[in-house]
């Protein structure tokens, strides 16, 4: 299938383990709609529909929670202050009621957040409604602010999930 030059050159930003069967998914998805080349268009469109959750699916049946903290500060921080405001249900957890399910408990993986995409794609099967930020990604003072906060709010966003801004601050 024909590609144009733009839609290559960011296909070579998809990691290489999974760069062939990401290619083969979007030539795939285009064959169904009846494109003849592939454009940054038809790259964008697949890969929402490939990792994002169906608009159009249910709501799932009660809240199901993630939290991703900041990879340097989890080498002193074992996560306590999340946890223990998930099980009281305070701070940014009190939206919830004693239904909701903590299914995801992981780090950023490093500036610049590059685990998350691949993390929150993994728990959507599990019916991912929310992902809280760490407080300790928000915060100045112990800890620097995360300078990648915007940019992982926004890909987990563009999964249809929920993004809330703290855990336990």
């Amino acid at each position: 299938m024909k590609w144009t030059k733009e839609a290559l050159q960011y296909m070579n930003n998809v990691p290489f383990f999974v760069r062939e069967k990401a290619r083969k998914k979007v030539e795939e998805w285009a064959r169904q709609k009846g494109v003849g080349e592939i454009t940054m268009n038809e790259v964008m469109e697949a890969r929402s529909k490939m990792t994002a959750r169906d608009p159009n699916a249910p709501p799932p049946a009660k809240p199901r929670i993630a939290v991703v903290r900041c990879n340097i500060v989890s080498e002193v921080c074992p996560g306590v202050g999340c946890l223990n405001s998930f099980n009281k249900r305070e701070q940014h957890f009190a939206r919830y009621g004693p239904d909701a399910e903590l299914i995801g408990f992981f780090t950023c993986g490093g500036c610049c957040g590059r685990r998350v995409s691949r993390l929150v794609e993994k728990l959507l099967p599990y019916d991912l409604t929310h992902v809280h930020l760490s407080s300790c990604m928000l915060l100045e003072g112990d800890y620097p602010r995360c300078p990648f906060k915007e940019q992982i709010k926004k890909t987990i966003q563009a999964k249809g999930v929920e993004v809330i801004e703290g855990t336990h601050h």
